[in-house]
């Protein structure tokens, strides 16, 4: 009889935590899920395996997962108390989840808004920043990312970077922000040159650039508003 094939031994394909880091949490059984919690099974048996078995007598159910208790989930050869409490802090996470509301995230649709959301964290300060605002396709705030600081009167942004931060979250609309110290909204040919190279970026990599906001402390700058993308 051949002995059957632990987890390490598997193809990379069938491998939980690898699967989930290629493919997403998505693509995994409950199965899987479960056994990336306890990590192992017995020799013999996979962790997959063993969460098989667990399912399987709970009808495939994770609430009647979750209505187990610990002994009974130690009467499974492999699962120990460590594990057994692992499963059961799993399972109520995910009724808390259920029970809370999705956070609202902004809307930064325009001009103002993005002011109104940036200025509380650049009023104070006494050096320029440079942030990007990262958006899906109903202006939904994904993330805010502050890409540079530099000094007083300039900040060195790279195009690039911008451009890889968009890709990597996914994002379909970007804005970007940075403030003038000084209390001039007034753009310098710098912001000019780099709002034109930005915009550019994005076209080729058609992703739609919103807007240059330059925030000063009771006033703000659009490049979209003045028509200059």
């Amino acid at each position: 009889m051949s002995q059957k094939l632990t987890i390490a031994h598997w193809s990379e394909d069938d491998q939980p935590r690898e699967k989930l880091r290629d493919k997403g949490p998505q693509a995994l059984s409950n199965a899987e899920l479960l056994a990336i919690l306890i990590g192992s099974g017995t020799p013999g048996t996979s962790a997959v395996e063993l969460m098989q078995n667990v399912l399987n007598d709970c009808k495939n159910n994770l609430n009647t997962l979750g209505k187990m208790t610990i002994r009974q989930l130690m009467d499974y050869k492999g699962i120990g108390e460590a594990k057994a409490i692992t499963i059961l802090a799993a399972c109520e996470l995910g009724k808390r989840r259920q029970q809370e509301t999705p956070e609202e995230r902004p809307d930064l649709g325009t001009a103002t808004r993005v002011y109104n959301h940036m200025h509380p964290v650049m009023q104070d300060l006494d050096i320029e920043e440079f942030w990007l605002l990262l958006m899906n396709q109903n202006h939904r705030l994904i993330k805010k990312v502050r890409i540079a600081r530099g000094g007083i009167s300039e900040v060195t942004v790279d195009v690039r970077i911008i451009i890889r931060e968009a890709v990597l979250s996914n994002a379909t609309i970007i804005a970007v922000c940075h403030n003038h110290p000084s209390g001039s909204i007034r753009p310098s040919q710098a912001d000019d040159n780099l709002t034109k190279g930005l915009k550019q970026a994005c076209d080729f990599m058609r992703i739609k650039f919103m807007d240059h906001v330059i925030v000063a402390d009771g006033a703000y700058y659009s490049y979209h508003e003045e028509g200059k993308v």
